[in-house]
């Protein structure tokens, strides 16, 4: 099986982030970059597949070169094969699914696995864009999900509960956290990992599709108050969320 795993870089949840000068991307300087963590789920299920099925399992990132890191994670955790795409402005979405597309349209895979959201941009697109790009169907939020032959059925998270659905391959996968479990990379893995061949490819050229007009950090207006126990402060409790918060 020809496995195509998609991941990508972001920065650490645990980073202040600040607005660079331009109003329109963040400040990059001192911002720790990671492997999105939902990509975790996407390698693992590359991973488990080629056990099942046997294959090869092919990392796939479109950035900058500080991206080359990720596909090193994703080397260390097991992938045969590592492609870094150059893009250092990644524009929106769409351009990072074309540059996506060039590479998966050249492979062939059977099935291209992401993770189901990267967490700075949250658009839950990708999967969706590869898909129609490639002309293979795509299922999101896959929280489980089996292949017999060359049918796969599919279960999925969706508000309030869960969907079963039928598709075919090839096709493109998202993967939800619960998924499977990924492994840790071992000491001696992420050593070899460092001298390990990554294939580079410059991005394809393409118009984006969407313009960051500007970027703000969030205000907050919430003033907190502090009220004890007495009869009068549960009294004004009662006041304050019914007249000032309107929750009852």
């Amino acid at each position: 099986m020809n496995i195509l795993v998609c991941i990508s870089q972001v920065p650490d949840t645990t980073t202040k982030v600040a607005v660079g000068t331009d109003g329109k991307t963040i400040e990059k300087a001192g911002v720790k970059f990671i492997l999105n963590p939902y990509d975790e789920f996407s390698i693992e299920e590359g991973l488990r597949l080629r056990e099942q099925f046997g294959g090869s399992v092919t990392a796939l990132t479109v950035g900058g070169d500080s991206a080359k890191e990720i596909l090193r994670t994703a080397l260390a955790m097991g992938v045969d094969k590592a492609i870094f795409v150059k893009d250092e402005n990644r524009e929106d979405s769409f351009s990072v699914a074309v540059n996506i597309a060039e590479i998966a349209k050249s492979m062939q895979p059977d099935v291209i696995v992401l993770g189901r959201q990267s967490i700075d941009y949250d658009s839950f697109a990708m999967a969706s864009m590869v898909g129609e790009l490639v002309d293979m169907p795509s299922v999101s939020v896959v929280s489980n999900w089996k292949i017999e032959g060359n049918t796969v059925v599919a279960e999925r998270d969706i508000e309030g509960g869960k969907e079963v659905v039928e598709t075919t391959l090839p096709c493109v996968i998202s993967a939800q956290k619960g998924l499977n479990d990924p492994r840790y990379p071992k000491l001696p893995d992420i050593m070899k990992a460092k001298s390990k061949p990554i294939e580079e490819r410059i991005g394809v050229s393409n118009t984006s599709r969407i313009q960051t007009i500007s970027m703000e950090l969030p205000q907050s207006k919430r003033v907190g108050k502090i009220l004890g126990d007495t009869d009068a402060d549960i009294s004004e409790l009662v006041r304050l969320l019914h007249e000032e918060a309107k929750v009852i």
